[in-house]
């Protein structure tokens, strides 16, 4: 227990005990706009994909991925908790072109970064946003959101921490999870993270509107997710999928979630339809993200604000132990040291 209380304590401090620098807004493209307008030519590809959990990937090792326009890289480093055995990376416009279905991206327009690490077994996808020098410059996109997307992207048993050197909305840090795992090995099927990243963009509306109930995004998310697994299922079952049973199956999943009232028909007529773009996908096809998603719907549920991973979490991890370790040689134990001189000498 003391263990765990240790490693939570110093994913706190960590934050906290950076280099004090000068942050200069620059606005990462908006790409939830761009994303909605790839809905309409999502390719139907499930139906000639057998049900299989090869659409399911998780990691063999951690890796960072900087934005090409992210600067103060070391301070980045620290926030995300980075040791040496996390392989580098860097997103550009051309990942955004590849991972995000978008053309045209600058380099220095991809400044949100990602430090991506296996999980045990069965955790899921958590996600951490993580203050820069005390500011939460990931503006619009929610630990929640992320989860559910990288969920439904194919994305498995794994630990995301984000964080930016400015204010940014924050989509393009999906592409750097998605180059990790192209990276290790994966093969990211674009029709899944297209889907994925468009049921995310429809959920910003209604998260918007709800700013003062700091349940929701968590709540929706839970909804939504729970929803692509059942639907999912159906279509496993040999049921065809069409936009009013996903609006059926969804407003029974926000009134158990205790949010119908605070989400509105246009709101879910878009996630419905961004949703549909699910099913077609062939992510729709594995067994295993039916279960996924029912295990992170049932997790999104209570999860309230920017820190899904828990000291619990990190437990058994050895990328976090190292991370936890490296904190207290190199930040924790210099600054004790330097407060005991401190007071040595004022009690002498």
């Amino acid at each position: 227990m003391k263990s765990k209380n240790l490693i939570a304590s110093i994913l706190v401090i960590g934050t906290v005990t950076t280099a004090v620098t000068t942050v200069v807004t620059i606005s990462e493209p908006t790409l939830t706009s761009a994303w909605a307008d790839t809905n309409t030519t999502t390719q139907d590809t499930g139906s000639a994909t057998s049900a299989t959990s090869s659409q399911v990937h998780t990691l063999s090792k951690s890796y960072v991925v900087y934005g090409a326009g992210a600067s103060q890289q070391s301070t980045l480093s620290t926030i995300l908790g980075v040791t040496n055995n996390y392989q580098q990376l860097t997103t550009t416009g051309a990942d955004a072109a590849q991972y995000l279905g978008l053309s045209g991206v600058a380099d220095s327009a991809m400044i949100s970064s990602v430090a991506v690490a296996p999980a045990e077994p069965g955790t899921g996808i958590l996600v951490n946003i993580k203050d820069f020098n005390g500011q939460n410059n990931i503006t619009q996109v929610t630990s929640q959101q992320y989860s559910m997307a990288a969920t439904m992207a194919g994305v498995k048993d794994v630990i995301i921490t984000v964080s930016a050197n400015q204010p940014v909305s924050g989509e393009a840090a999906l592409a750097g999870v998605y180059k990790a795992l192209s990276t290790d090995g994966a093969t990211i099927d674009p029709t899944n993270t297209t889907a994925a990243n468009n049921v995310m963009s429809a959920t910003q509306s209604a998260i918007n509107a709800n700013p003062n109930d700091k349940s929701y995004a968590g709540k929706l998310t839970s909804a939504v997710t729970q929803t692509a697994g059942q639907v999912a299922q159906k279509k496993q079952d040999g049921q065809t999928i069409n936009v009013n049973i996903i609006i059926n199956q969804l407003n029974i999943n926000l009134q158990k979630q205790g949010i119908a009232n605070k989400t509105s028909d246009a709101q879910v007529q878009s996630i419905a339809t961004a949703l549909q773009g699910v099913a077609d996908a062939p992510i729709s096809n594995s067994s295993a993200f039916v279960s996924q998603a029912k295990n992170l719907a049932g997790r999104l549920s209570g999860s309230v604000g920017n820190i899904m991973a828990q000291a619990k979490d990190f437990a058994n991890s050895a990328d976090v132990k190292q991370a936890a370790n490296w904190f207290i040689a190199n930040v924790w134990n210099p600054v004790v040291s330097w407060f005991q001189s401190i007071f040595g000498q004022s009690s002498n």
